[in-house]
């Protein structure tokens, strides 16, 4: 088994390609296991793993769970809102407090950026960033690159396109840094107040247009409108949003060629995409959410190898 270059899964940029090559191959194995009838492996049975999520999940946290007690590890969960930070104790001090329970490895979710990064510096054990505020989010890029893999087979030279709220994304940027490290072509598109001024120094095409966007790409990722993130208005309303920068099944099938649907989840249905256009068979928004299982499965093996 090829090892990783890295001790921590902070970030997508941190990593080169053969790492990303190597996360993707382990994974296409773990997705032979997770689709036996017994589904575990003895592989981490010795290894305890804590979930520090400071920030709301559902899917990330339950994928990673499942990863976990999938390869036999202990698992153990905690959730800010429960917990001291309420009292006003420190991150550090949290997570010290966590591996003085003889903890090996630590899945966090900040709505700090950076905060993953502050942590992996200052304890022993392994760091797997599971979304830094609007910073990075590497394993559903990863994931992501495994979905597009799987029904695309190499990606250099595909076109993928990113539309909508790129400026209060972590999806976004890690999947830039992925699909250009894989060697895809990428453009991101959306209103102008929702994509960040300094993004086309990426080397990312930038567009307002999403039909445009549609005829030009091989796959349509499709990220949520984050209300949630937003102080201020950014366009007038859901309605409008979805006026022009919906996708809806009558779009897709306007097109000339076949194209790749998906969405990390969770969907506003009726916003950014129709629920027709969800489900239709462009998308393969579910293989998403199987494959990360396996992806974050690859992702906490190697790791643990280091």
């Amino acid at each position: 088994m090829t090892q990783l270059s890295v001790r921590h899964l902070l970030g997508i940029k941190n990593l080169n390609e053969n790492d990303i090559q190597t996360i993707l191959d382990t994974a296409t194995q773990f997705k032979e296991v997770i689709n036996r009838p017994i589904k575990k492996v003895p592989s981490l049975r010795d290894i305890t793993i804590a979930n520090v999520f400071f920030e709301n999940s559902t899917r990330t946290r339950l994928s990673f769970e499942l990863a976990e007690k999938r390869l036999s590890a202990d698992v153990v969960n905690f959730s800010a809102s429960g917990s001291s930070v309420k009292k006003g104790e420190t991150l550090l001090d949290t997570v010290n407090n966590i591996l003085a329970m003889k903890v090996d490895m630590i899945v966090m979710r900040h709505s700090s950026p950076g905060a993953p990064h502050y942590l992996s510096s200052r304890i022993p054990a392994n760091v797997v960033n599971a979304g830094d505020g609007t910073h990075e989010h590497p394993t559903q890029a990863l994931l992501d690159a495994f979905s597009m893999r799987e029904k695309l087979g190499d990606l250099a030279g595909k076109k993928i396109a990113i539309i909508g709220d790129i400026t209060h994304s972590r999806v976004a940027l890690s999947n830039i840094f992925c699909l250009q490290k894989l060697g895809a072509e990428v453009m991101v598109c959306g209103p102008s107040t929702l994509i960040p001024k300094h993004l086309g120094e990426l080397g990312v095409k930038i567009g307002h247009n999403v039909k445009e966007a549609l005829q030009w790409c091989d796959v349509a990722n499709v990220l949520r409108i984050q209300l949630e993130r937003q102080q201020i208005k950014y366009f007038p309303s859901l309605r409008e949003y979805s006026l022009y920068y919906g996708i809806n099944k009558a779009m897709l099938d306007e097109l000339n060629k076949e194209i790749v649907l998906m969405h990390p989840g969770p969907i506003n249905r009726g916003v950014e995409l129709s629920s027709d256009a969800a489900d239709s068979h462009h998308s393969i928004i579910l293989n998403q959410v199987e494959n990360g299982v396996a992806v974050r499965m690859a992702v906490l093996y190697l790791l643990a190898q280091q």
